[in-house]
């Protein structure tokens, strides 16, 4: 039945599902990438559409920006829509200065200022990390497609105009590629509620050198992320899952 959140009936939202934080993007992928494309929310103006890629049945939800709110939205795909697999694709800002504008990363992990994954894991640190067979699929999809990624720890804020100058030093000095803002919050759902889940970016901001791309290019663009998160799906949906 709908959630406070969503309009869709059960059964409507695949159990592989895309998480861009904007719903145009959403709205964009689902355009693009898949055949038979149904229009499954709309409450909140969190697009949400359900269609197939080469035959493989796929969702694709904007959260909107943050973990709260993605939080929110992952929580309830799985709990009440049985998704399984969650893979965010977003824009990110790089830290690292050897990142160009559109480089897309593979988020091995999450490092994040937020509260919400101690609150799981009962006041203590959690390692947010990515399913590994969905990171091995794509960086399997990635090479066949002949684009580069890079894999490393990403960095999910709370803030985004955030005060502290000395962040990015900070971020960079411990091997963190980019910064963005719903990586962590979507690990730790998948956690906690048995999903599996992998973020792909696409570097929008070089935040050490200043460059950045335009909004439309965010919504619009961006598009090698998106193919190889589909395709690493692909891929993985053929083989079985270690301990399944």
């Amino acid at each position: 039945m709908p959630t406070p959140h969503l309009s869709a009936e059960p059964g409507d939202f695949a159990d592989t599902v895309l998480l861009p934080g904007d719903p145009l993007r959403a709205r964009h992928i689902a355009e693009r990438c898949f055949e038979d494309v149904q229009h499954v929310n709309a409450v909140r103006n969190a697009l949400g559409f359900t269609g197939t890629y080469r035959g493989m049945p796929v969702s694709v939800l904007g959260t909107g920006m943050g973990i709260p709110s993605a939080s929110i939205y992952t929580t309830e795909l799985v709990t009440q829509y049985g998704a399984k697999r969650l893979v965010r694709v977003g824009s990110c800002g790089a830290v690292q200065p050897g990142l160009g504008l559109r480089s897309v990363i593979l988020g091995v992990g999450a490092c994040t200022d937020s509260n919400v994954n101690r609150v799981r894991y009962g006041g203590m640190d959690f390692a947010a990390t990515a399913d590994f067979g969905l990171l091995r699929t794509a960086v399997e999809a990635a090479e066949q497609r002949g684009v580069e990624v890079h894999l490393g720890n990403v960095h999910s804020s709370d803030l985004f105009y955030d005060p502290r100058d000395e962040l990015v030093a900070t971020m960079a000095g411990m091997g963190v590629l980019a910064v963005e803002m719903e990586a962590a919050g979507i690990y730790g759902v998948a956690a906690e509620h048995g999903a599996r889940a992998l973020t792909v970016l696409t570097v929008s901001d070089q935040l050490v050198t200043g460059e950045r791309v335009s909004a439309d290019d965010r919504q619009r663009t961006f598009d090698d992320m998106v193919d190889i998160a589909l395709d690493g799906l692909l891929l993985d949906a053929g083989r079985p899952v270690a301990g399944g």
